[in-house]
């Protein structure tokens, strides 16, 4: 199964929930008791959905919930990640 750049999870916020709600980020951070900078940052892929910000999310807009806005968070990561080298020595038993 091939690998696919997955959405970053602010790309979904902005689209898929708040555009249909009609809400700007400046309202939507109110809800969330955010800074519009920070709500911002998350919208345009450069900053992340913390565990404290995706249950914000789900306790105003209920749906989804904040385990699924950290999944979509830790897909985007690691795909990321995947893409790069991490320097890492493997580990073999018989070698020590």
């Amino acid at each position: 199964m091939a690998m696919y750049n997955p959405a970053h999870p602010g790309e979904i916020l902005g689209e898929d929930l708040l555009k249909p709600l009609g809400l700007s980020v400046t309202q939507a951070a109110e809800h969330l008791r955010v800074s519009r900078k920070t709500l911002s940052k998350i919208i345009n892929g450069r900053g992340a959905i913390t565990a404290e910000m995706a249950l914000r999310l789900e306790k105003v807009f209920g749906k989804p919930s904040a385990d699924h806005w950290l999944r979509i968070q830790n897909a985007h990561d690691l795909w990321h990640l995947k893409q790069g080298k991490l320097d890492v020595t493997p580990y073999r038993p018989d070698a020590a």
